[in-house]
């Protein structure tokens, strides 16, 4: 169990908030970027704190009042230009003014604005918002008492999309990105006593963001994590990395990193249950190599049959950190994916962050753990979370319950490539993802995007996505939904990426977007490449209860045939090693607008809005549990 820091908390908790820039009198923190305009601002965050949920802290979650704002007259005077880059610094939302006199006109009041709960989306939570594209001010106000010789830091899960961050009247960051955590310094900021948090949210979709303006999802705006308030010691460990050495079962390697003033001294890393014990010295700059020998006989090693975890301390003079740790080993040979030395097959599922049955964003372990055990109950070992980093705890989940998990980043469709402010926040995104769950045993695939079409410069800009993975986690598999191309009755995969990754992996819709249930079987694969074969999506639309024949698309019978049809043609694959279907459950999107079968619905899922599961559920079920005998 973490320890919770017991701050005094009014009966209104904390809003959550979005950061990047750090405050510029916080030591190791980023300045804010004070450039012309609202977006130049954005300024690239230094890492979040490691293992946030191991931190003394408390939970800045509840109810916030809103204010809906589509001119974002909170924001910009008349003249288009920002509140908080005037001389006075004042003049937004953000000052939560309340009127002097009776003569005094102010056009907003949070005191008397309706309430969203945090975490969650807006559009789920109030029928006007459903489809709102914009911006939303929210505000909550929590009672602290910031001691002497301690760091505070504002930890956000996940705010979609851009992030405006206001304490206490005083902007104090931005952020850019809507599913990777980030955090800001608040030391010397807190007031003891009430404070108040306000944040513009905007969920506005632009071309040159990561997702761009077309995806298959819904764009659900807001505060869609926690947000967590944690106190360090002055010098604390910010970051680390246990995992086992790459293709080494006998060794553990990784790094201990310390912020603060006393950067340099010993750190212990134990495993009190495999009775080890280290002492490393960290360098002037706070950082130190760990390099720890294992008995190879007493170690129990983390698999989907055996999620083991070990309880691993790290504690260095001034700072004390536990951490659940899985260890195991990934790799390929040829057509082969090894997990602790054995051939696996990955039987696996797609699935969104979101809960089909309640409307919005995944709230909490409560609905993670119904999504996860739902893929246990087709026999999965093994989820794609697409398209786009899921929450840490989803992670912790899947360590505990033995899922593997594909992890990627909304590089998605068709982006700006030749944008080098683009390729910076997608690198960013995909940084802030590896650094937060480089320690989860159940991460065996870094994904650096889906379907991205074949250009040189696309290539280039994926390139570099596989550079930037295997600097940061050499450990794991680099992955990506590749681009195929048919000729004939011929599917070929053939992708000059493919060279920068782990791994032949690709998405087919065979019967779906192109042929049908009767020609389908007509066509084969050619998979240019001596790695393992991962089919990443593959599927067909099915309205729950909607019944025909296996020739009547939209009806449970056709999707099921699709799934017959094409374990046929993907067993035909001699590299074939795993797959994920697209997708679990049914989930929104705005691109389907069908209003009988669709309704705003991608109908894919193998359960439907009601969690009645399809026929299309127990005939992969069956499959699977013949590769789980097949890979025994």
């Amino acid at each position: 169990m973490h320890k919770v820091w017991k701050l005094l908390l009014s009966s209104c908790l904390a809003v959550t908030l979005t950061a990047g820039a750090q405050d510029d009198q916080a030591p190791g923190q980023a300045q804010a970027n004070k450039g012309n305009g609202a977006r130049a601002e954005l300024a690239k965050q230094p890492p979040t704190l490691q293992n946030i949920y191991g931190r003394q802290h408390v939970l800045l979650d509840g109810r916030w009042s809103y204010i809906i704002d589509p001119y974002e007259t909170g924001y910009y005077n008349y003249r288009r230009q920002p509140f908080d880059q005037s001389p006075s610094g004042a003049g937004g939302f953000y000052d939560d003014r309340k009127p002097k006199d009776k003569d005094d006109a102010v056009e907003y009041n949070f005191d008397s604005s309706p309430t969203l709960a945090v975490p969650g989306d807006w559009n789920s939570q109030n029928a006007k918002l459903e489809f709102y594209e914009g911006t939303l001010w929210m505000r909550q106000k929590f009672v602290a008492a910031p001691k002497d010789g301690k760091r505070y830091f504002l930890y956000f899960g996940a705010v979609n999309y851009e992030a405006h961050v206001y304490l206490n009247g005083k902007k104090i960051g931005s952020h850019k990105g809507g599913f990777t955590p980030f955090q800001f310094e608040v030391t010397g900021r807190l007031l003891k006593g009430e404070n108040n948090v306000i944040v513009k949210a905007d969920n506005t979709r632009h071309q040159d963001d990561i997702p761009t303006v077309n995806t298959d999802w819904w764009n659900y705006g807001g505060i869609t994590r926690d947000v967590i308030l944690a106190e360090t010691p002055d010098t604390y460990i910010e970051d680390y990395q246990i995992q086992l050495a790459k293709g080494d079962m006998g060794r553990i390697e990784g790094h201990v990193q310390l912020a603060g003033v006393q950067r340099a001294q010993d750190v212990t890393i134990s495993i009190a249950e495999l009775g080890l014990k280290t002492v490393v010295r960290t360098d002037a700059n706070g950082r130190a190599a760990v390099s720890i020998a294992l008995p190879k006989s007493k170690v129990r090693y983390w698999s989907p049959e055996d999620p083991k975890l070990y309880n691993v301390t790290i504690a260095g003079a001034t700072d004390t950190l536990n951490d659940r740790i899985g260890l195991r080993t990934i790799e390929t040979r040829g057509h082969d994916i090894l997990l602790n030395g054995k051939s696996i097959f990955l039987r696996g599922i797609s699935l969104h962050d979101e809960n089909p049955l309640i409307p919005g964003r995944l709230r909490g372990e409560g609905d993670m753990r119904m999504m996860l055990q739902w893929a246990k109950d087709m026999n999965c070992n093994y989820v794609r979370l697409a398209h786009y980093p899921h929450s840490e705890e989803m992670i912790k989940l899947a360590d505990e319950m033995g899922i593997l998990v594909w992890a990627e980043v909304p590089v998605y469709w068709t982006i700006s490539w030749e944008k080098p402010e683009v390729y910076a926040n997608a690198q960013q995104q995909l940084t802030d993802l590896v650094v937060r769950d480089k320690n989860r045993a159940s991460v065996i695939i870094w994904s650096i995007g889906n379907e991205t079409p074949v250009s040189p410069v696309r290539t280039q800009f994926m390139g570099k996505l596989a550079d930037t993975v295997r600097s940061l986690d050499h450990t794991r598999l680099v992955g990506a939904a590749l681009e195929v191309h048919r000729s004939g009755d011929v599917v070929t995969v053939e992708d000059p990426l493919a060279e920068k990754i782990d791994l032949a992996s690709f998405n087919q819709y065979a019967g779906w977007y192109w042929s049908n249930n009767k020609e389908m079987l007509k066509f084969s694969f050619k998979v240019n490449y001596n790695k393992p074969v991962i089919v990443t999506e593959f599927g067909a639309d099915a309205l729950g209860g909607y019944h025909a024949d296996s020739d009547t698309k939209w009806s449970e019978e056709y999707q099921d045939q699709l799934y017959k049809n094409t374990f046929k043609l993907l067993d035909a694959i001699p590299g074939l090693r795993g797959m994920t279907p697209w997708v679990l459950a049914d989930f929104r999107s705005p691109r389907r607008p069908h209003p009988y079968y669709q309704d705003y619905w991608n109908r894919k899922g193998l359960i439907s809005e009601t969690g009645k599961k399809k026929q299309a559920f127990y005939t992969l079920k069956s499959y699977y549990d013949q590769k789980q005998q097949q890979y025994k």
